[in-house]
C-alpha cells in the first residue's frame, strides 16, 4: 500500500522547503540513496548535485550544510515512525501489546507502506542506524537544540514513554527507558551487522530479530522488576 505523507519539519533545517517543488523532493530523495550507498562521511553536495544532473547552488538554495540535510532526512522519519505507531496502535487497548508492537515499529520489522513519496523507507532505516547519532552527539548540540531542531525524536520518545506509563504506572525511569530502546534499537542492529563480538547474536545472522529479542527481554525485565 502507498502514502503519500507530508510532515511539518523545523523551518531552521532548510532554505527553501524541500517538499515545495519536484526538485527539492529529489534532492532529499538522491541524498537518501547517496548517503545510504557512501556514508556520511564521504557525501557531499558536490557528489549529490553530480548525481541529479544538477549544480551545488541549486542544493545550497534547499540546504545551507550536509549536516541539516542529514537532520531533515532523520526528522522526516522520525515522525514517519510516530505517524505509524500512532496509526497502527490507535485500536489497541492492552498496554503490553501495545509495548510489544512499538518495539516491532522501532524495529522496522511492522513497515504498513511499501513507498513513501519515493523514499526508500529500508534505506531511510540504514541511515537512522548508522548515522543518527551524527545529529546530536556535536560540540554544537545545546544550541542547536534550543532551536528545537529535536523536536520529532522527543515526541517519538514521549509517544514511548507514555506508553511505558500505561503498562507500568510507578516505573520511576520511563523517559529513560523510551530513549533508551531506541538508541539500543540503533546501536545493537549496528554491532550485530558489524561488531558481531559485541552483542550475544551466535549466529551472526537474522540481526532484527535478534534485536527485537533482546529489546523484548530488556524493557519487560526492567517492567517487572520496578
Amino acid at each position: 500500500m502507498d502514502f503519500l505523507l507530508k510532515f511539518k519539519l523545523n523551518e531552521r533545517l532548510y532554505l527553501r522547503d524541500p517538499e515545495s517543488s519536484d526538485l527539492g523532493k529529489t534532492i532529499v530523495n538522491n541524498a537518501i540513496h547517496l548517503i545510504h550507498e557512501v556514508g556520511f562521511e564521504q557525501f557531499t553536495f558536490k557528489k549529490l548535485a553530480q548525481k541529479i544532473d544538477s549544480t551545488e547552488a541549486t542544493i545550497y538554495r534547499y540546504f545551507s550544510s550536509k549536516y541539516k540535510l542529514l537532520t531533515y532526512i532523520l526528522n522526516w522519519y522520525w515522525c514517519y515512525l510516530e505517524f505509524v505507531a500512532k496509526m497502527r496502535l490507535q485500536h489497541i487497548a492492552d498496554p503490553e501489546e501495545k509495548l510489544r508492537l512499538m518495539l516491532r515499529i522501532i524495529m522496522h520489522d511492522d513497515a504498513v507502506v511499501s513507498k513513501v513519496q519515493d523514499y526508500n523507507l529500508e534505506k531511510l532505516h540504514a541511515i537512522v542506524i548508522a548515522e543518527s547519532s551524527k545529529a546530536y552527539l556535536v560540540k554544537e548540540v545545546d544550541a542547536i537544540n534550543e532551536e528545537k531542531v529535536f523536536s520529532p525524536l522527543k515526541s517519538l520518545c514521549h509517544f514511548i514513554h507514555e506508553i511505558i506509563l500505561q503498562l507500568a504506572p510507578g516505573f520511576k525511569y520511563p523517559k529513560s527507558l523510551a530513549s533508551t530502546v531506541l538508541e539500543t534499537a540503533h546501536g545493537q542492529q549496528f554491532f550485530s551487522e558489524h561488531l558481531p563480538s559485541l552483542t550475544d547474536n551466535k549466529s551472526r545472522k537474522e540481526h532484527r530479530k535478534y534485536v527485537f529479542d533482546y529489546l523484548n527481554q530488556l524493557v519487560f525485565s526492567a517492567l517487572k522488576s520496578h
